[in-house]
């Protein structure tokens, strides 16, 4: 029973030093720490004990900057003229003192190898940063915050940073945008200013008391290792799709020949068919609309009406496609120069897809 009592009290003892010890930092002693040690002699003279004495040494921890960046697992996926498109970033601070980070991010050159496999085509532009202010990993408008630096991140505390750019209209499907984000080590310390730069200390003389540098990052994707700098890539890839447009003529019929082998004579019937095809590979369209403004010669034939939705064989439209969401807008052919305009609204055109809108007119 005493047994059990000295082995409780020993538990409680080395229990109690750990709540009151200070937190261990994977990155060692924090930079600014004075490290006290104090040496004791005693003696005798003649067998009897003098005052001993006692020296004491304080060394100032100095700071050790090593941090990385490291860009998404995967590309991030974009639509032409997307203004909000974007990529994520982690920044791990592995020093032993807080910094701040300055954030520049900059294209690739064009032909360059992206971050997952793809080679530089386009360029995004007006680049902008977010932190993830509720650390779910995705960027949340109104709800992350807008940054030009990374501020007070800890030791042994990473922070996601989202790089937001604009994808010019005029990119195209499967093609990718390279961008590298560059962190740069900054004085920490005071929440909400922007600390200065940090300068290396390595090769300069010890100065017992304050506070030194010394970097120890590696190189990044495009910097050198110890430049107080990381960079990593990350990359857009555009997924749109692939439209071809296609416009097709049928002569119907005709008032001299009827419907046996009829010719584009004046009074004769002609069927458009505008057929749109989404090539393999491409995205689904959304939000698909046909116009098509006739010119004076034809008049549109109301009575036929606008047959949507058709399939397409070959090189014919196909006799089917239903009735509706179609219309004929006429507006003066004197300050328009045409006799109407043909409008239409048609389903979403999976890759490797296909639809028609057909109609008929008579000529003048």
């Amino acid at each position: 029973m005493k047994h059990a009592s000295k082995w409780l009290g020993v538990a409680s003892t080395v229990v109690l030093a750990a709540l009151g010890a200070s937190p261990a930092y994977a990155t060692g002693t924090l930079a600014g720490t004075t490290i006290t040690n104090t040496a004791n002699i005693s003696y005798s003279v003649n067998s009897i004990a003098q005052t001993g004495a006692t020296a004491s040494n304080a060394v100032v921890v100095d700071r050790k900057v090593i941090f990385t960046v490291t860009g998404a697992a995967s590309t991030t996926t974009v639509t032409p003229g997307q203004t909000v498109a974007y990529d994520a970033f982690t920044v791990l601070n592995s020093s032993n003192d807080t910094l701040d980070f300055a954030l520049s991010t900059a294209n690739q050159t064009t032909g360059a190898s992206a971050a997952h496999g793809g080679t530089d085509a386009f360029d995004v532009t007006g680049f902008t940063y977010y932190i993830d202010t509720n650390g779910n990993g995705l960027y949340d408008p109104g709800t992350d915050q807008a940054i030009t630096y990374l501020d007070e991140v800890a030791p042994d505390t990473s922070k996601t940073v989202f790089v937001v750019a604009s994808v010019p209209l005029a990119a195209t499907n499967t093609q990718v945008a390279g961008v590298v984000l560059t962190a740069t080590a900054q004085m920490g310390g005071a929440s909400g200013t922007e600390g200065a730069t940090l300068t290396n200390t390595n090769g300069t003389a010890w100065t017992p008391g304050t506070v030194q540098t010394v970097f120890a990052d590696a190189a990044g994707a495009t910097d050198a290792a110890y430049d107080g700098k990381y960079s990593a890539k990350g990359d857009y890839t555009v997924y749109a799709p692939v439209l071809t447009l296609s416009k097709l003529s049928t002569v119907i019929s005709d008032p001299i020949n009827g419907t046996s082998s009829p010719k584009a004579i004046p009074g004769a019937t002609v069927e458009y068919c505008i057929v749109v095809q989404n090539a393999t590979g491409g995205a689904p369209t959304t939000a698909l609309s046909v116009s098509d403004p006739l010119p004076t010669q034809v008049t549109y034939l109301s009575s036929y009406g606008i047959m949507l939705n058709g399939t397409f064989t070959g090189t014919t439209c196909n006799s089917d496609g239903t009735a509706g969401t179609g219309s004929n807008s006429s507006f003066a052919s004197a300050t328009t120069g045409n006799n109407g305009t043909v409008n239409g609204t048609l389903n979403n055109v999976s890759a490797g897809g296909a639809t028609t809108m057909r109609f008929r007119v008579t000529i003048n």
